[in-house]
């Protein structure tokens, strides 16, 4: 479709530009919609973050295909931007990988990340990682590339190598990985400056993401130095969802100890911008039009 080639064509401008593009990412499609309408770039479906909001559930492993796919349509029918979206480990073997693409191209993903990690995962820094053998990740990365039915669809390669076998063998993965097909790669949870800077400096021919996790493993670092460093995507995969937490918190605090809820601007959006963002004066509009009598023909 040509929707999906303009998408797709701007996440390919963004890699190219090489300016550490921040991409936050979101849980479902409200939030989607929100990071379109604040002007950024591409959103990312955080599989960490569906995991939590919907299932309430840690990142270890509990979600499943379906339950992904089903939130990838819904943040696709939201918004327009371009969608990174969150594979985990494909899911399986090469096999199951191949249906995982397949399914996410189907269902408007622009992108699909596809980790080396052993099956159940686990966040990228959470203690007790195991990541499956080199040689593994690569069929998987190949068989995500035979599953696209748009060569335009790009393939995300992380590795979870840092924390297991170290640095070096981290990036001795990502080379190996691109070298298998992936277009952007994705070293999790390096552990310093000094690591941060040496994984574009160590593989400047390829695009690259960083993931910024507040509270996590990696040094949080201002984009315009990830810029120098020539990351090409900063990803905030769940800043959006901690923000929520804390508000929801807020907002059911104040109810509690105040025994009612007037419109506050500091605890709540008012009900006229929730209302605007899931788009009810058009749904209005569209009712108000459908249910007019049809002009009599001459």
């Amino acid at each position: 479709m040509r929707e999906d080639a303009a998408r797709r064509g701007r996440l390919r401008e963004l890699l190219a530009g090489r300016r550490a593009v921040l991409v936050p990412g979101a849980a479902d499609a409200l939030t989607a919609r929100i990071v379109e309408e604040l002007g950024f770039a591409a959103v990312y479906a955080s599989g960490a973050g569906i995991t939590n909001s919907r299932l309430a559930l840690p990142d270890l492993g509990f979600l499943g295909l379906a339950e992904l796919e089903s939130c990838v349509r819904a943040m696709r029918e939201a918004c327009d931007l371009p969608l990174l979206v969150d594979a985990d480990t494909g899911f399986g073997n090469a096999l199951n990988v191949h249906e995982t693409a397949r399914r996410l191209e189907r269902a408007g993903a622009d992108a699909v990340q596809i980790e080396d990690q052993l099956w159940p995962k686990r966040c990228g820094h959470f203690a007790g990682k195991a990541v499956i053998p080199v040689e593994e990740m690569e069929a998987r990365i190949r068989a995500a590339c035979a599953a696209r039915r748009d060569p335009d669809l790009l393939i995300v390669a992380r590795t979870d190598a840092r924390a297991v076998l170290g640095f070096e063998e981290a990036l001795v993965r990502a080379r190996r990985y691109h070298e298998a097909g992936a277009d952007l790669l994705f070293v999790e949870a390096p552990e310093s400056e000094a690591e941060l800077a040496a994984v574009p400096a160590r593989l400047p021919d390829v695009p690259l993401l960083v993931n910024m996790v507040v509270g996590g493993r990696t040094p949080l670092l201002p984009r315009d130095r990830l810029a120098a460093m020539g990351y090409a995507l900063v990803l905030y995969a769940n800043a959006a969802l901690q923000g929520a937490i804390r508000g929801a918190a807020r907002a059911l605090e104040a109810l509690r100890e105040r025994g009612v809820l007037e419109e506050d601007p500091e605890l709540l959006a008012p009900f006229a911008e929730r209302q605007r963002l899931v788009r009810k004066p058009l749904f209005d509009a569209l009712e108000e039009r459908l249910s007019r009598p049809p002009e009599p023909r001459t």
